[in-house]
């Protein structure tokens, strides 16, 4: 896909970050990526406190920032950290020399496929769409490669980060939990009630499980196995296989997608009419579900019906509520 901005703008951009600051930035995330100890799982925060610094943001893009962070789920610091280094949060979104537009500097091409129609030069319009593409590239569990996939650039990444890490009152320790995939789901909201509360979360508690063609865990799943055996544990029995549960539960149209639901792909070794592979939805508004998607991958939050969703992951055949 096209980078929303190929260079970032004419705004100069001072780190204030030293670099031991930077070193211990990087070790923080990585160490978020491979997984958290219990004691960082249940100090998760959704969304990261405002720091001192937090208050040079301008009132309207702080807002804009936080509301942004919390509907898509993403620290709102680290659209910040984008903000900042694109267009100075609005003090110099002037069109860069690669033609990118507004305070995110998007490029008019990737703005189709995210701005959901709306002002390029909106911040209130640009920061959510900034947050769409994140969410559609790994964010908040892989917020580095998220980061990189709005600019190709190691550098701009480690600014991002940089200013993300000064804006959040509990710094590095307060981006890593909230970009870990154990809070995403806090991040994210609450988990449903019922049934579809507890699909959810034993989805969840498989995060970072290797995939198995077959598997059916408890150590590794397939896409199939991983649905079957959540619903399993919901008290509700579902087909094997991913064609087999297409068949079986109620077809529903997107608009009546709730958590809990399976969303479904023609897959690797399936079609349209006999799909593949199979995601539990997490969020229907932000395109988010868990799944097991091939091997090579572990369990793990992925975005689907997006242009920038994983192969095979932009298609939606349908969904089902065996729910």
């Amino acid at each position: 896909m096209p980078d929303p901005a190929t260079d970032r703008g004419p705004a100069t951009i001072i780190l204030i970050a030293a670099a031991a600051l930077l070193i211990l930035l990087t070790a923080a995330l990585t160490g978020a990526v491979a997984g958290i100890s219990g004691q960082e799982a249940s100090a998760c925060a959704a969304q990261p406190a405002a720091s001192n610094a937090a208050a040079a943001i301008p009132a309207s893009y702080l807002a804009a920032y936080k509301k942004a962070g919390a509907a898509y789920g993403i620290p709102w610091t680290v659209l910040a950290g984008i903000g900042t280094v694109e267009s100075g949060n609005g003090s110099d979104d002037v069109p860069s020399s690669a033609g990118a537009l507004g305070p995110m500097q998007f490029l008019p091409s990737t703005w189709q496929i995210y701005g959901d129609g709306g002002d390029i030069s909106n911040p209130a319009d640009a920061i959510p769409a900034a947050a769409r593409l994140l969410l559609a590239h790994g964010a908040p569990g892989k917020l580095q490669e998220a980061i990189f996939a709005y600019n190709h650039s190691s550098a701009y990444v480690t600014d991002v980060l940089a200013w993300a890490a000064r804006y959040a009152a509990g710094g590095t320790q307060a981006i890593s939990a909230a970009g870990s995939a154990l809070c995403q789901q806090a991040a994210l909201g609450p988990l449903p009630a019922g049934t579809a509360g507890k699909v959810l979360a034993f989805a969840e508690a498989q995060l970072r499980k290797p995939y198995l063609w077959g598997g059916t865990g408890p150590d590794a799943y397939d896409c199939s196995g991983l649905a079957m055996m959540a619903y399993r544990t919901a008290g509700i029995t579902i087909p094997r296989t991913s064609q087999a549960q297409w068949a079986f539960g109620q077809q529903i149209p997107p608009s009546q997608v709730r958590a809990g639901d399976l969303v479904f792909f023609a897959g690797s070794d399936g079609t349209p009419a006999a799909p593949g592979h199979v995601g539990i939805v997490v969020n229907p508004a932000t395109h988010t579900m868990i799944d097991a998607y091939a091997t090579g991958y572990d369990v793990e939050y992925d975005s689907y019906g997006l242009p920038a969703s994983k192969g095979g992951l932009s298609a939606v055949t349908g969904f089902t509520s065996p729910l």
